[in-house]
């Protein structure tokens, strides 16, 4: 890459990961994003957003843990089924316009669903998530994780929000650690694409890690519930957006 692309993405990086981890993401849906617009290759984009979500949804697990955030329960009822997924999903290649004009839809959908009235939202009771549902449910996020080289959160956040398992900021806590597992296991499940990785990637990671300091310190402590929820939807107008035209 050329030294302005490599700034330039740099720098759309950061950015990415500083809105994505306010709300518990790993961001690599706006890394692919990004790298689209500069005709990264395809076989370097999905290994290079996996290995930047690693990052991300590492350090932001771990804040969030640190905070006591995090419930651990409610990751595990999902990541039993969604890890093993996402390891076989990363191996296999669907043709993206199969996936992407149903996906982006549903992200659609559940962004305007977050953005009316988020403050009834955040304030809602919230009670225990049935394995009945979990579990399953894992499974298809995992599959869908792994398939478009994201971590899943993308799909995971909406879900708990408009089911009432965890409170706002709970929910990003639980998404990040979600995010974590099923980012190693879509890279695991298609090891030979990790040679694709470009010689940049040093300065990327670094500039996610800048990105996520600012975005998970808003996230853990700054942010209202509300605004949370409204920072979330439009994380998700972005992804469904990028899934629809790119």
């Amino acid at each position: 890459m050329d030294p302005a692309t490599v700034i330039a993405l740099a720098l759309l990086f950061a950015l990415g990961a500083a809105l994505y981890s306010s709300v518990g993401h790993g961001g690599a849906s706006a890394y692919i994003a990004a790298m689209a617009l500069f005709s990264v290759a395809p076989e370097t984009m999905k290994p290079t957003a996996l290995a930047l979500n690693l990052l991300v949804a590492g350090f932001g697990a771990w804040r969030y843990w640190k905070r006591d955030l995090t419930n651990f329960r409610l990751v595990l009822a999902f990541a039993l089924t969604a890890t093993p997924a996402a390891f076989i999903g990363g191996g296999i290649h669907l043709p993206p316009i199969y996936y992407k004009p149903l996906v982006g839809m549903l992200l659609w959908l559940a962004a305007v669903r977050l953005l009316w009235q988020p403050k009834m939202l955040a304030d809602r009771p919230v009670h225990a998530a049935s394995l009945w549902i979990t579990l399953p449910a894992g499974a298809v996020l995992g599959l869908l994780a792994g398939l478009t080289g994201t971590g899943g959160g993308i799909f995971l956040s909406p879900l708990i929000i408009l089911m009432a398992w965890e409170e706002p900021r709970h929910t990003s806590g639980v998404v990040a650690a979600f995010i974590l597992l099923n980012s190693a296991a879509g890279l695991a499940g298609n090891v030979a694409s990790i040679g694709h990785l470009p010689h940049e990637l040093p300065i990327f990671l670094a500039s996610v890690m800048a990105g996520a300091l600012l975005g998970t310190w808003l996230g853990v402590d700054r942010l209202p519930r509300p605004w949370l929820l409204r920072t979330l939807g439009c994380v998700l107008l972005i992804a469904g957006s990028k899934l629809l035209f790119t």
